[in-house]
């Protein structure tokens, strides 16, 4: 039975955060997601990450519409079809894949439910690989605690995003990263930019010669301000905002050392 996102997961309590979007909460085991009907894809997703007791189970699970919700009110796979785009997973497929095997599995495959998934552009370079590793690069740095982190990601679903295919594609996604630190609840902030690779003059094709995804450590507060989302604990909480000599501003990064935790 899926318990969902618990805010209970590291020693600080940390809500899911909340939209002011009309959602519909979905609860998969150790995930949830809150899908915009409206846009048909999420507007946040939380997990529970807990490093410790990850498994490394091969990859099983086929993409497929969630029963709970009309399929019209989900990207299926017709936005997918015949282009360049990916169902980039929103929870990582690994990420809720810990404990039990048997329950272990059954979450990693419940993120193949379509409300989990995003397009993004085909193919894959330095700064996407970067993005995919972020939660990894996290848990490793939060080793000396307990190993446990929540995640959030989800596009940001402006106004202007060009439609395509009876949607809005959205053009950029958020991430952020909780831990329990020495000093206690500790977040960081990230933003993937695909504006450069979506080109919507031909069908859809990944415009790669314009160059690539651009990945940034930003603050907290300005995913809240750029989502219209409340990120609750998160905000006071971000690395950034603790280290006053650091810069205010999105940090570029291409490489995990670039990351400030």
């Amino acid at each position: 039975m899926p318990d969902g996102y618990d805010p209970d997961f590291l020693a600080t309590r940390v809500p899911l955060p909340v939209s002011a979007r009309a959602v519909r909460a979905l609860a998969y085991p150790r995930f949830t997601v809150l899908l915009d009907p409206g846009r048909r894809l999420a507007v946040v997703t939380g997990v529970n990450i807990d490093g410790e007791r990850l498994l490394d189970l091969g990859r099983t699970g086929e993409w497929r519409l969630d029963p709970r919700i009309d399929a019209d009110l989900q990207t299926g796979p017709e936005v997918y079809a015949r282009n360049d785009l990916d169902r980039g997973h929103l929870v990582r497929r690994r990420d809720p894949g810990w404990g039990d095997p048997a329950e272990g599995r059954a979450a990693m495959e419940a993120t193949f439910f379509y409300p989990n998934a995003a397009p993004q552009a085909a193919g894959f370079n330095q700064s996407k690989e970067l993005w995919l590793g972020l939660e990894d690069h996290v848990l490793s740095y939060a080793e000396s605690t307990d190993q446990r982190i929540s995640v959030f990601t989800a596009p940001v679903l402006g106004d202007d995003d060009p439609p395509y295919r009876g949607i809005l594609l959205p053009l950029q996604f958020w991430k952020i990263a909780a831990w329990q630190g020495a000093d206690g609840l500790a977040a960081a902030g990230f933003l993937l930019d695909q504006s450069d690779l979506v080109d919507l003059s031909d069908g859809l094709r990944a415009a790669t010669p314009l160059g690539g995804f651009r990945t940034f450590q930003l603050p907290v507060a300005e995913i809240a301000t750029l989502t219209g989302i409340d990120l609750g604990p998160l905000t006071d909480a971000d690395v950034l905002r603790r280290r006053a000599s650091r810069p205010t501003e999105r940090l570029p990064l291409t490489t995990a050392a670039d990351i400030v935790l």
